[in-house]
């Protein structure tokens, strides 16, 4: 099977570990075990209670405290309707390999998380695009939607919150694509990893699975909840699709660690807390964020409404790639390049990190581009 190099991947995997301040860091400041203990109302004690923990399997799709959990992030889902993955990027590639043969219809916005048009691509699917372009703030144009829907497709493929961009689809919008699946007979699968970050009201914007019931949401601890290395996601989705689901993950998966399922259970169990520290640092951080883009005549952008990204158009006589090398290389910064994401003249920050981090990048971000602009007009 072929499938196309993962250009985000490719590039955090080159240059994470060789930057001074990473700019390109997608998930809210890690929690440490002994913080999210702090956050949950327990302290090193409760950690006695791992040590009688037999280290088998475990529940298949995830414990019944687990399930009950992620359940309870939703409107109308209850836990037979969530299987238990490794990590949103499991529950992506399972819901696409059980849904997608090769021949079908696939709808993919771009820009958006690699897997949702790559993976159908390399199955043989017959992938079209629905790109979202700035002018519209990022949010698919329904009427291209509905001329891309055809009768007889497959699967439309979002993203909400919107990675890259931080558009935010709210359930007006999201009510009308789901009319538009279910007139073509497609299903929906909205990756909201990125759910929980929003920079109003509670911060969790309506799931798809809650809107349709041909709506598949998948999540994870990754991005809100600062559990990226527990590396657990989940699908929320009707009983049908999950059990078909569940052929697939016993080739691939089996079941998710056991002392990863106990703290994810403890995070979501405690999520006020978890999510009102996660808001307070991105809300902080896009504050910033935007009082520095509004300094910088370089750089231009639609501000997000959610999510821990945004993408920033500079003005600047150099590819993407070649901006985010030199960049490095100065200065010690990571951003990422928008060639990566399909979306060159652009770059990806991220404003998750600790905010000492942000406001220094920043600052050499902003020494950066007043060098390279002097330069250019020599």
């Amino acid at each position: 099977m072929h499938i196309e190099p993962f250009g985000v991947e490719i590039w955090m995997n080159e240059w994470e570990t060789k930057c001074e301040l990473n700019l390109a860091e997608t998930c809210v400041e890690s929690l440490t075990i002994a913080e999210l203990l702090k956050l949950a109302g327990k302290n090193d004690d409760d950690l006695s209670a791992l040590l009688s923990m037999k280290m088998t399997y475990g529940a298949i799709e995830g414990s019944d405290r687990l399930r009950a959990a992620i359940a309870a992030l939703y409107e109308k889902q209850a836990p037979e309707n969530i299987v238990v993955t490794h990590g949103t990027i499991g529950a992506n590639m399972l819901v696409h390999k059980t849904l997608v043969s090769a021949g079908d219809r696939v709808i993919s916005v771009v820009p958006t998380y690699q897997q949702h048009y790559s993976i159908p691509k390399s199955i043989g699917a017959d992938v079209h695009h629905l790109h979202l372009r700035e002018e519209n703030r990022f949010l698919p144009d329904l009427d291209e939607l509905k001329a891309l829907a055809v009768p007889g497709t497959t699967l439309i493929a979002i993203n909400n919150p919107n990675n890259p961009t931080g558009a935010l689809m709210d359930r007006a919008m999201l009510e009308e694509i789901a009319r538009i699946a279910e007139a073509a007979g497609a299903w929906i699968l909205s990756d909201e990893v990125y759910r929980g970050t929003d920079q109003e009201g509670d911060g969790l914007t309506v799931s798809m699975a809650d809107v349709s019931a041909r709506g598949i949401s998948t999540a994870s601890t990754s991005k809100a909840f600062s559990l990226a290395g527990l590396r657990l996601g989940w699908i929320a989705a009707p009983r049908t699709l999950i059990e078909a689901v569940s052929i697939h993950r016993d080739y691939d998966t089996i079941s998710v660690g056991m002392i990863d399922d106990h703290f994810a259970a403890l995070a979501l169990e405690h999520k006020d807390r978890v999510l009102e520290r996660s808001q307070k640092i991105t809300r902080g951080n896009l504050a910033m964020l935007a009082d520095w883009v509004e300094r910088e005549p370089a750089i231009s952008w639609v501000k997000p409404r959610s999510g821990t990204t945004a993408l920033l158009r500079y003005d600047l006589p150099m590819s993407s790639r070649d901006f985010c090398i030199a960049l490095l290389k100065e200065t010690g910064v990571m951003l990422t390049p928008g060639a990566a994401l399909n979306m060159e003249g652009y770059v990806r920050i991220g404003y998750a990190n600790t905010p000492a981090i942000i406001g220094e990048g920043l600052e050499r971000l902003s020494g950066f581009l007043a060098r390279r602009t002097a330069q250019d007009q020599v």
